[in-house]
């Protein structure tokens, strides 16, 4: 039988705000919006959380000093130095690309500045700003490479990470390695200075400022979101949403108080991640950003310049490897010729990932190297609690991350046949 011209079939998928579900239907939408999230493979976030759980688990059943709160302040202050490099990857993965030179451009940050500040005496502060435009300079020179030249980004970056050690090599060549010296931004950045001079108040100040920006912030949408006529957060969620992250933020004040306090080098790595949200979430640049990720052809379409999209992109990448490296040389007050070397690249590359930003581009955020430097920080301490071989951590780091693309692979597909890609 042949359908009645004048009869329109309903869509495949109900169009739904889950904003407009749960104000009309409760707790009740919640579980629904979870429901229908779960079985379109939009996992979100929830892969890696459990993946968290399970490994803070598995390690504190081995060792009971794995959830104490001296352990906790080594985790959050060794994640920041590979962190940052993993922020600038999160830019480069929305796009569906990847930065082979983030190791290298953070070995040679820590090179330029130990040889400016050590070597020629120019001012620390100076030294910083240099540095890292300098890192922002080589990002630039592989975006400009990739997007007007054509030289595929792999290609392009992997000459990077081979030229730019050499580099720092040549930098280092006289004495191999330069003493930086554990004074001003420098030690702010990478030592084990904390937050409010080890003041407990410290902590709880960062927790509260933290649950009051969301919830200004969400307020705020909620009400410009209101007046515009379109679909908003009713107030009963944003309240939900508030609370669950006031019991994480004081009790993660609370363990950290009860050894050092809030290392700084969290503080600037939380800072960072906050404002890379807003650039992503917020701004013209990060909706490009989105678009160029999702199809490069609808990009062009819609009249964005791909090509400095993607510049600018490489440009951020190289400036966080550079602050990455300023870091991880304050953790260890030098500048050497092993500096951006090693396992380096792959734990950063790993963290974005094994966070949840895709591999296939135009799906993550920043928040994921937060995660995922959680998940492969917890499982590098653990295992030396555990006096296990290195070894064991690369199988380990190696399988979880393979387990994130493929979960990663699967939502895809799961989206792609729901309608929802």
């Amino acid at each position: 039988m042949h359908q009645p011209l004048d009869e329109v079939p309903p869509p495949a998928v109900a169009p739904l705000d889950p904003r407009l579900l749960v104000r009309e239907e409760g707790f009740k939408g919640y579980l629904t919006e979870f429901k229908r999230k779960m079985k379109g493979g939009e996992l979100g976030s929830l892969p890696v959380i459990v993946a968290l759980i399970i490994i803070w688990t598995i390690f504190q059943l081995k060792d009971s000093l794995f959830l104490s709160s001296a352990n906790m302040v080594n985790i959050c202050y060794f994640m920041a130095g590979t962190g940052m490099l993993a922020v600038g990857l999160v830019f480069v993965l929305l796009l569906g690309e990847i930065d082979l030179s983030v190791a290298s451009v953070s070995g040679l940050a820590a090179a330029v500045f130990a040889s400016l500040s050590v070597t020629h005496g120019v001012n620390a502060w100076v030294a910083v700003v240099l540095t890292v435009l300098t890192g922002i300079a080589i990002g630039a020179v592989h975006g400009f490479f990739f997007a007007k030249i054509g030289v595929p980004a792999f290609v392009v970056t992997l000459a990077g990470f081979l030229g730019w050690t050499g580099l720092m090599q040549w930098l280092l060549r006289g004495t191999g390695s330069l003493t930086i010296q554990d004074k001003g931004l420098l030690h702010v950045l990478g030592q084990r200075s904390f937050f409010m001079n080890q003041s407990i108040a410290g902590a709880y100040i960062l927790a509260t400022l933290g649950v009051a920006a969301l919830l200004i912030g969400s307020l705020i949408d909620q009400t410009r979101r209101r007046a515009a006529g379109v679909p908003y957060r009713p107030t009963s969620e944003i309240l939900v949403r508030t609370i669950a992250l006031a019991v994480v933020a004081y009790v993660a004040a609370y363990v950290l108080n009860k050894s050092a306090g809030v290392p700084n080098a969290l503080v600037i790595f939380l800072a960072t991640l906050v404002i890379c949200d807003f650039v992503l979430r917020r701004t013209t640049f990060g909706r490009k950003v989105f678009a160029v990720g999702g199809s490069i052809e609808a990009a062009r379409r819609a009249g964005i310049n791909v090509a400095m999209i993607r510049i600018v992109v490489f440009a951020i990448s190289g400036g966080f490897a550079a602050i990455g490296g300023l870091f991880l040389a304050g953790q260890t007050y030098t500048a050497t010729l092993q500096a951006g070397t090693g396992n380096l690249l792959m734990l950063a590359i790993a963290a974005a990932v094994i966070g949840g930003t895709s591999l296939f581009g135009g799906r993550g955020n920043v928040w994921s190297a937060l995660l995922g430097m959680l998940v492969i920080q917890s499982i590098q301490t653990g295992l030396d609690l555990l006096n296990m071989d290195q070894s064991i951590q690369y199988m380990i780091t190696g399988a979880v991350l393979l387990a994130a693309v493929v979960v990663d692979s699967v939502s895809r597909r799961t989206q792609r046949s729901s309608g929802r890609a």
